[in-house]
Protein backbone atom coordinates (compact mmCIF):
# COMPACT_ATOMS: atom_id res chain seq x y z
CA UNK A 1 0.00 0.00 0.00
CA UNK A 2 1.46 3.55 -1.13
CA UNK A 3 1.83 5.21 2.50
CA UNK A 4 -0.25 8.68 2.32
CA UNK A 5 1.35 11.79 3.77
CA UNK A 6 -0.96 13.10 6.99
CA UNK A 7 -0.06 17.22 8.06
CA UNK A 8 -1.13 17.83 11.95
CA UNK A 9 -1.70 21.42 11.65
CA UNK A 10 -1.50 24.24 14.14
CA UNK A 11 0.70 22.40 16.88
CA UNK A 12 1.34 25.74 18.90
CA UNK A 13 2.57 22.93 22.03
CA UNK A 14 4.01 20.45 20.52
CA UNK A 15 1.54 17.65 21.99
CA UNK A 16 0.11 16.26 19.09
CA UNK A 17 2.60 13.16 18.68
CA UNK A 18 3.16 12.79 22.18
CA UNK A 19 -0.31 13.52 24.17
CA UNK A 20 -1.91 10.46 21.56
CA UNK A 21 -0.70 7.36 20.26
CA UNK A 22 -0.61 7.69 16.34
CA UNK A 23 0.82 3.75 16.13
CA UNK A 24 -2.64 2.60 14.92
CA UNK A 25 -2.13 4.48 11.54
CA UNK A 26 1.72 4.84 11.74
CA UNK A 27 1.69 2.06 9.38
CA UNK A 28 -0.19 3.60 6.25
CA UNK A 29 0.48 7.20 6.67
CA UNK A 30 4.04 9.60 7.43
CA UNK A 31 2.68 12.48 10.03
CA UNK A 32 4.42 15.78 9.63
CA UNK A 33 3.36 18.54 12.29
CA UNK A 34 3.13 22.35 11.63
CA UNK A 35 3.90 24.09 15.41
CA UNK A 36 3.36 27.65 13.51
CA UNK A 37 0.14 29.24 11.62
CA UNK A 38 0.97 29.94 8.25
CA UNK A 39 1.53 33.46 6.94
CA UNK A 40 -0.98 33.24 4.29
CA UNK A 41 -3.59 31.50 1.83
CA UNK A 42 -0.49 31.27 -0.37
CA UNK A 43 1.87 30.03 2.22
CA UNK A 44 -0.72 27.45 3.43
CA UNK A 45 -1.13 26.28 -0.27
CA UNK A 46 2.31 25.60 -1.13
CA UNK A 47 3.38 23.77 2.41
CA UNK A 48 0.49 21.28 2.28
CA UNK A 49 0.13 20.53 -1.82
CA UNK A 50 1.43 17.16 -1.43
CA UNK A 51 -0.93 16.05 1.75
CA UNK A 52 -3.95 13.53 1.07
CA UNK A 53 -4.55 14.45 4.54
CA UNK A 54 -5.41 17.44 7.09
CA UNK A 55 -6.00 17.24 10.91
CA UNK A 56 -6.84 20.53 11.70
CA UNK A 57 -6.91 22.22 15.08
CA UNK A 58 -10.32 24.42 15.27
CA UNK A 59 -10.56 27.58 13.18
CA UNK A 60 -6.71 28.40 13.13
CA UNK A 61 -5.91 27.64 9.53
CA UNK A 62 -9.13 28.55 7.58
CA UNK A 63 -10.27 26.60 4.64
CA UNK A 64 -11.87 28.95 2.23
CA UNK A 65 -12.54 27.86 -1.54
CA UNK A 66 -9.21 29.09 -2.75
CA UNK A 67 -7.04 26.75 -0.49
CA UNK A 68 -9.22 23.47 -1.54
CA UNK A 69 -8.47 24.35 -5.07
CA UNK A 70 -4.50 24.73 -4.37
CA UNK A 71 -4.58 21.47 -2.68
CA UNK A 72 -5.08 18.44 -5.29
CA UNK A 73 -3.69 15.70 -3.36
CA UNK A 74 -6.54 16.73 -0.18
CA UNK A 75 -8.93 13.53 0.82
CA UNK A 76 -9.62 13.32 4.29
CA UNK A 77 -9.68 16.95 6.10
CA UNK A 78 -10.57 16.12 10.16
CA UNK A 79 -11.06 18.69 12.24
CA UNK A 80 -11.43 18.91 16.03
CA UNK A 81 -15.13 19.97 16.86
CA UNK A 82 -18.24 19.05 15.16
CA UNK A 83 -18.35 22.21 13.97
CA UNK A 84 -15.71 25.11 11.73
CA UNK A 85 -16.82 27.71 10.55
CA UNK A 86 -13.46 28.96 9.04
CA UNK A 87 -14.13 25.53 6.53
CA UNK A 88 -16.05 26.25 3.26
CA UNK A 89 -18.13 22.96 3.41
CA UNK A 90 -19.31 23.17 -0.21
CA UNK A 91 -16.22 23.85 -1.44
CA UNK A 92 -15.02 20.76 0.37
CA UNK A 93 -17.88 18.88 -1.28
CA UNK A 94 -16.69 19.85 -4.58
CA UNK A 95 -13.11 19.04 -4.50
CA UNK A 96 -14.35 15.78 -3.44
CA UNK A 97 -13.17 16.17 0.03
CA UNK A 98 -14.12 14.05 2.93
CA UNK A 99 -14.79 16.45 6.26
CA UNK A 100 -15.15 14.59 9.50
CA UNK A 101 -14.95 16.11 13.01
CA UNK A 102 -14.35 14.96 16.54
CA UNK A 103 -16.45 14.87 19.54
CA UNK A 104 -16.10 16.73 22.95
CA UNK A 105 -16.05 15.05 26.39
CA UNK A 106 -16.10 18.30 27.76
CA UNK A 107 -16.24 21.95 27.14
CA UNK A 108 -13.33 24.23 29.44
CA UNK A 109 -14.72 26.85 28.17
CA UNK A 110 -17.17 27.75 31.05
CA UNK A 111 -14.66 27.69 33.70
CA UNK A 112 -12.17 29.66 31.46
CA UNK A 113 -14.99 32.58 31.71
CA UNK A 114 -15.28 31.99 35.40
CA UNK A 115 -11.14 32.65 36.01
CA UNK A 116 -11.66 35.79 33.40
CA UNK A 117 -14.80 37.07 35.55
CA UNK A 118 -12.95 36.67 38.54
CA UNK A 119 -9.66 38.23 36.99
CA UNK A 120 -11.11 41.19 35.79
CA UNK A 121 -12.91 41.57 39.41
CA UNK A 122 -9.99 40.68 41.80
CA UNK A 123 -6.61 41.47 39.82
CA UNK A 124 -5.28 37.90 40.57
CA UNK A 125 -2.84 37.59 38.10
CA UNK A 126 -1.71 41.42 37.92
CA UNK A 127 -1.31 41.53 41.77
CA UNK A 128 0.51 38.12 41.20
CA UNK A 129 2.67 39.73 38.65
CA UNK A 130 3.31 42.55 41.15
CA UNK A 131 4.56 39.79 43.82
CA UNK A 132 7.11 38.29 41.71
CA UNK A 133 8.02 41.64 40.60
CA UNK A 134 8.97 42.31 44.29
CA UNK A 135 6.42 44.88 44.92
CA UNK A 136 5.55 44.77 48.78
CA UNK A 137 1.87 46.28 48.74
CA UNK A 138 -1.69 45.29 47.02
CA UNK A 139 -2.72 48.16 44.53
CA UNK A 140 -5.50 46.99 42.83
CA UNK A 141 -9.00 46.96 44.76
CA UNK A 142 -11.53 44.23 43.41
CA UNK A 143 -15.16 44.05 43.65
CA UNK A 144 -17.05 41.06 45.08
CA UNK A 145 -19.46 39.04 42.39
CA UNK A 146 -21.88 37.81 44.58
CA UNK A 147 -25.01 39.67 44.77
CA UNK A 148 -23.82 41.00 41.48
CA UNK A 149 -25.71 40.25 37.50
CA UNK A 150 -24.68 38.05 35.19
CA UNK A 151 -25.71 39.00 31.69
CA UNK A 152 -25.40 35.54 29.63
CA UNK A 153 -25.86 36.01 25.78
CA UNK A 154 -26.98 33.06 24.10
CA UNK A 155 -28.43 30.07 26.88
CA UNK A 156 -27.15 27.43 25.36
CA UNK A 157 -25.44 24.29 26.74
CA UNK A 158 -22.18 26.25 27.36
CA UNK A 159 -24.24 29.63 28.34
CA UNK A 160 -26.29 27.28 30.73
CA UNK A 161 -23.52 25.98 32.38
CA UNK A 162 -21.69 29.42 32.89
CA UNK A 163 -24.96 30.26 34.27
CA UNK A 164 -25.32 27.44 37.00
CA UNK A 165 -21.17 28.18 37.91
CA UNK A 166 -22.04 31.90 38.14
CA UNK A 167 -25.18 31.41 40.26
CA UNK A 168 -22.70 29.01 42.44
CA UNK A 169 -20.87 31.82 43.06
CA UNK A 170 -23.70 34.20 44.29
CA UNK A 171 -24.33 36.38 41.31
CA UNK A 172 -27.86 36.69 39.67
CA UNK A 173 -28.21 35.69 36.32
CA UNK A 174 -30.03 37.24 32.91
CA UNK A 175 -30.00 36.13 29.61
CA UNK A 176 -31.01 36.80 26.20
CA UNK A 177 -29.89 36.14 22.35
CA UNK A 178 -31.83 35.96 19.28
CA UNK A 179 -34.02 32.99 19.84
CA UNK A 180 -33.97 32.69 23.52
CA UNK A 181 -36.98 31.92 24.72
CA UNK A 182 -38.82 32.48 28.64
CA UNK A 183 -39.74 29.14 28.91
CA UNK A 184 -35.68 28.09 28.07
CA UNK A 185 -34.84 30.63 30.91
CA UNK A 186 -36.93 29.40 33.15
CA UNK A 187 -35.56 25.79 32.37
CA UNK A 188 -31.99 26.97 33.26
CA UNK A 189 -33.01 28.61 36.44
CA UNK A 190 -32.43 32.11 34.93
CA UNK A 191 -34.18 35.67 34.06
CA UNK A 192 -35.22 36.24 30.60
CA UNK A 193 -34.17 39.58 29.20
CA UNK A 194 -34.59 42.22 26.19
CA UNK A 195 -30.82 43.15 24.71
CA UNK A 196 -31.69 46.48 25.73
CA UNK A 197 -32.40 45.40 29.47
CA UNK A 198 -29.68 42.85 29.69
CA UNK A 199 -26.48 45.76 28.47
CA UNK A 200 -28.31 48.28 30.59
CA UNK A 201 -28.21 45.96 33.90
CA UNK A 202 -25.97 43.55 33.86
CA UNK A 203 -22.73 44.26 35.87
CA UNK A 204 -20.54 41.73 33.40
CA UNK A 205 -21.97 40.63 30.42
CA UNK A 206 -20.48 37.28 28.87
CA UNK A 207 -20.99 35.76 25.23
CA UNK A 208 -21.89 32.35 24.60
CA UNK A 209 -23.09 32.36 20.58
CA UNK A 210 -21.87 30.57 18.01
CA UNK A 211 -20.70 32.50 15.01
CA UNK A 212 -22.76 32.79 11.67
CA UNK A 213 -24.25 35.24 9.35
CA UNK A 214 -26.86 36.39 12.24
CA UNK A 215 -24.22 36.94 15.02
CA UNK A 216 -21.52 38.65 13.26
CA UNK A 217 -21.34 42.16 14.97
CA UNK A 218 -24.33 41.03 17.27
CA UNK A 219 -22.57 43.31 19.99
CA UNK A 220 -22.16 46.44 18.67
CA UNK A 221 -21.76 50.10 19.49
CA UNK A 222 -25.18 51.01 20.97
CA UNK A 223 -24.73 47.63 22.72
CA UNK A 224 -21.74 48.84 24.54
CA UNK A 225 -22.85 52.67 25.13
CA UNK A 226 -25.81 50.97 27.07
CA UNK A 227 -23.13 49.43 29.98
CA UNK A 228 -23.04 51.34 33.23
CA UNK A 229 -19.55 52.49 33.75
CA UNK A 230 -18.65 49.88 36.22
CA UNK A 231 -19.76 46.89 33.81
CA UNK A 232 -17.13 44.38 32.48
CA UNK A 233 -17.74 42.30 29.05
CA UNK A 234 -16.07 38.87 28.12
CA UNK A 235 -15.94 36.95 25.37
CA UNK A 236 -14.95 33.27 24.60
CA UNK A 237 -17.13 32.47 22.24
CA UNK A 238 -15.91 34.37 18.50
CA UNK A 239 -14.43 37.22 18.06
CA UNK A 240 -16.39 38.76 14.88
CA UNK A 241 -19.90 38.21 17.31
CA UNK A 242 -17.96 41.79 18.82
CA UNK A 243 -17.59 45.24 17.13
CA UNK A 244 -13.95 45.19 17.63
CA UNK A 245 -13.41 48.74 16.86
CA UNK A 246 -16.31 49.97 18.70
CA UNK A 247 -14.72 47.91 22.06
CA UNK A 248 -11.40 49.57 21.45
CA UNK A 249 -12.88 52.63 21.73
CA UNK A 250 -14.96 51.93 24.78
CA UNK A 251 -12.40 51.04 26.52
CA UNK A 252 -9.85 53.48 25.49
CA UNK A 253 -12.25 55.95 26.04
CA UNK A 254 -12.90 54.24 29.83
CA UNK A 255 -16.90 54.08 29.11
CA UNK A 256 -17.34 50.64 30.93
CA UNK A 257 -14.91 49.12 33.63
CA UNK A 258 -12.95 46.50 31.24
CA UNK A 259 -13.21 43.44 29.32
CA UNK A 260 -11.75 40.14 29.19
CA UNK A 261 -11.35 38.63 25.69
CA UNK A 262 -10.33 35.05 24.42
CA UNK A 263 -10.88 35.09 21.09
CA UNK A 264 -10.32 38.01 18.33
CA UNK A 265 -10.87 38.73 14.58
CA UNK A 266 -7.45 37.91 13.42
CA UNK A 267 -5.81 34.97 15.64
CA UNK A 268 -3.16 34.87 16.68
CA UNK A 269 -3.96 38.63 17.73
CA UNK A 270 -1.21 40.68 16.11
CA UNK A 271 1.73 42.00 18.49
CA UNK A 272 1.19 45.46 17.67
CA UNK A 273 -2.67 44.93 18.20
CA UNK A 274 -4.13 47.98 20.07
CA UNK A 275 -5.68 45.88 22.77
CA UNK A 276 -2.36 44.88 23.78
CA UNK A 277 -1.71 48.44 24.84
CA UNK A 278 -4.98 48.94 26.96
CA UNK A 279 -4.77 48.41 30.80
CA UNK A 280 -8.02 47.19 31.99
CA UNK A 281 -8.41 44.27 29.09
CA UNK A 282 -7.70 40.93 30.14
CA UNK A 283 -5.98 39.09 27.19
CA UNK A 284 -5.83 35.42 26.80
CA UNK A 285 -4.84 33.16 23.61
CA UNK A 286 -7.83 31.56 22.64
CA UNK A 287 -7.38 29.25 25.68
CA UNK A 288 -11.14 28.07 25.65
CA UNK A 289 -10.35 24.77 24.49
CA UNK A 290 -6.64 24.51 25.48
CA UNK A 291 -6.71 21.92 28.18
CA UNK A 292 -4.42 19.11 28.12
CA UNK A 293 -8.03 16.50 28.51
CA UNK A 294 -9.31 18.53 25.27
CA UNK A 295 -6.09 17.88 22.98
CA UNK A 296 -5.52 14.37 24.42
CA UNK A 297 -9.20 13.70 23.15
CA UNK A 298 -9.39 15.58 19.80
CA UNK A 299 -6.03 14.13 18.82
CA UNK A 300 -6.97 10.11 19.75
CA UNK A 301 -10.51 10.88 17.50
CA UNK A 302 -8.48 11.95 14.61
CA UNK A 303 -6.23 8.89 14.81
CA UNK A 304 -9.42 6.68 14.68
CA UNK A 305 -10.87 8.64 12.11
CA UNK A 306 -8.03 8.33 9.82
CA UNK A 307 -7.95 5.07 10.85
CA UNK A 308 -11.63 4.05 10.14
CA UNK A 309 -11.20 6.15 6.87
CA UNK A 310 -8.71 3.53 5.23
CA UNK A 311 -11.36 1.25 6.10
CA UNK A 312 -14.24 3.24 4.36
CA UNK A 313 -16.18 3.84 7.41
CA UNK A 314 -15.89 7.64 7.98
CA UNK A 315 -16.37 8.22 11.68
CA UNK A 316 -18.54 11.44 12.43
CA UNK A 317 -18.98 13.01 9.07
CA UNK A 318 -19.40 16.99 8.83
CA UNK A 319 -22.75 17.69 6.52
Amino acid sequence: MTRLRCAILDDYLNLALTITDWSKVEDRVDVTVFNQPFASQEAAAAALQDFEIICAMRERTPFPRALFAGLPKLKLLITSGMRNAAIDMEAAKDHQVVLCGTQWARDPTAPLTMGLILELTRNIGRENARMHAGEPLQKFVGIEIEGRTLGVIGLGKLGGKVSKLAQAFGMNVIAWSPNLTPERCRDVGVTYATKEELFATADIVTIHVVLGPRSRGLVGREDLARMKPGAYLVNTARGPIVDETALLETLQQKKIAGAAVDVFSVEPLPVDHPFRKLDNMVLTPHLGYATEDSFRNHYAQMVEGIDAWFKGEPLRKLV
